[in-house]
């Protein structure tokens, strides 16, 4: 019960970060299956993660695609071109041990991080469309972040949102509402294949569901206000990693 009850919880917690900045669900779901509800396998916990990250990612996508933040056209070419990239990655991520995994997962969110800070300053291009100047930058940038989406087995978002940036120049919160699609389809891709393994925990996965749902529409609602505020939404963004981050290497090094 008391498992059941932290995992209610961290989906509350996972399903706010979706809502917020259109990512950080894995970055938080991982950790917090591993060291807070206490899931053995850090393979199991990828596993489990993803589904419930997929699942509550769309669930967030509707509160976005009902604010209009949504560059369906985009969203589209970027999480297609993912989804082949994520199959890739994640089979590759399986046979990758579980702590190593771990560690590399936290040092690629810093530097991350970091470039979200670099540019926090940018304003960005409301109207920005699908464009022959834009569609071979997102089928790149969609291929690449899936096969690291697929094999550290994450939803993406963190990766997604500012690769939707650097190909097109939409502004953040455009980046969050639209990266939800390929969160979506890169959690439902990795999730089956890790499922094919015997490597999800349902009950636990469908507790997280459960709590993401809720946090997720307060995410969203956040991640309005703050988007008035120029440089707020990508501070708090790579806020969110760097914390993460670092607590997940020193774990992994065993440093805590």
């Amino acid at each position: 019960m008391a498992q059941g009850a932290l995992g209610l919880v961290s989906g509350s917690l996972v399903g706010y970060s979706l809502g917020l900045v259109g990512g950080g669900g894995s970055i938080l779901a991982v950790p917090l299956l591993v060291y807070l509800v206490g899931v053995a396998s850090p393979h199991m916990a990828i596993g489990t993660s993803a589904i419930a990250v997929a699942v509550n990612a769309a669930a967030n996508l509707a509160n976005h695609a009902r604010a209009e933040n949504v560059k369906w056209r985009c969203a589209l070419v970027f999480a297609l071109s993912g989804v082949v990239g994520a199959l890739l990655g994640s089979s590759f991520g399986k046979v990758v041990d579980g702590q190593k995994l771990l560690a590399l997962f936290s040092v690629l969110m810093m530097v991350v991080g970091a470039l979200m800070l670099k540019g926090r300053g940018g304003v960005g291009e409301p109207s920005v469309r699908l464009n022959w100047q834009n569609l071979p930058k997102l089928v790149v940038l969609g291929l690449a972040t899936g096969a690291l989406s697929g094999f550290f087995g994450i939803g993406g978002g963190f990766l997604i949102v500012p690769a939707l940036i650097m190909a097109t120049g939409m502004p953040i919160l455009n980046a969050v509402g639209s990266s939800l699609v390929a969160v979506t389809a890169f959690g439902l891709t990795t999730a089956a294949n890790y499922a094919f393994s015997g490597l999800v925990d349902w009950p636990l996965a469908a507790l997280f569901i459960t709590g993401g749902v809720l946090g997720g529409l307060l995410g969203a609602r956040s991640a309005k206000m703050l988007a008035a505020r120029k440089g707020a939404l990508n501070t708090v963004f790579a806020a969110l990693i760097f914390v993460v981050a670092l607590y997940m290497l020193a774990r992994s090094l065993g440093l805590v």
